[in-house]
């Protein structure tokens, strides 16, 4: 592996049926929200948890920062994403990578699997707070409230996107998450050998996705983790 190396966070979300009959500049604002703080507190994640195991390459370059402006890939976080949003009514991006230096975790083959889950566990910590939201809503808000019922679409904009972002992360396909986990369980010879894989990950997972094969891997992992999450506050 090279000394410097990054994680690219990803995600692709279909548009809500009820969303899609609001105005297009609301459906705009719907989902630009909860994706821009998704990939921001994805990449964060993965920041922060190198910094406190031994490596402050993101803080030395700003990047332990919530200003998603830090964060933005001009084509992976605008371009793209707007150009499937309208073209194919999904949504598929990715922020910025952080930078992790591997060579300055004080235990490296650990600190990456920990460095690596720490994303995915910052878009849990997401899931949480939309379904808070989605929760006070529900228990506060008139139903008849056109702001209320906006933040409610929000809220499952941003359910559905962090559930995604993080369930796809871990699948254990180089340059995602998970590979980095499965990196750090394997033997050290054998897990050299699967991180040379990373240069075509992207082709891969580009394939995997355009084809619908990893979404019929993954879609009834998604389908049951987010019937599990709406049920703790429906």
């Amino acid at each position: 592996m090279k000394n410097l190396l990054t994680v690219k966070a990803g995600c692709q979300v279909h548009k809500n049926k009820y969303m899609s009959e609001l105005p297009l500049y609301y459906q705009i604002i719907i989902w630009a929200i909860p994706v821009l703080f998704a990939v921001t507190l994805h990449e964060v994640g993965h920041g922060w948890a190198a910094k406190q195991l031994g490596d402050p390459t993101a803080e030395n370059m700003g990047r332990l920062s919530l200003n998603p402006l830090k964060h933005i890939d001009p084509m992976g976080t605008i371009a793209i994403p707007l150009a499937t949003f309208f073209l194919s009514g999904f949504i598929f991006g990715w922020a910025k990578p952080v930078p992790v230096n591997w060579n300055q975790l004080r235990n490296t083959k650990r600190d990456i699997a920990l460095v690596a889950l720490a994303g995915p566990a910052a878009n849990l910590i997401m899931i949480i707070f939309w379904l808070m939201v989605m929760k006070l809503i529900i228990v506060l808000a008139d139903q008849s409230n056109v702001v209320a019922n906006i933040m409610l679409f929000m809220a499952s904009a941003g359910i559905a996107i962090n559930s995604l972002l993080m369930i796809l992360n871990l699948f254990p396909l180089p340059p995602l998450d998970g590979s980095r986990v499965v990196f750090s369980l394997l033997p050290t010879q054998l897990a050299y050998r699967y991180s040379k894989i990373e240069p075509y990950g992207m082709i891969i997972l580009v394939i995997l996705l355009a084809s619908g094969i990893l979404f019929k891997i993954l879609g009834p992992i998604l389908n049951g983790f987010q019937n599990f999450a709406y049920s703790l506050v429906m």
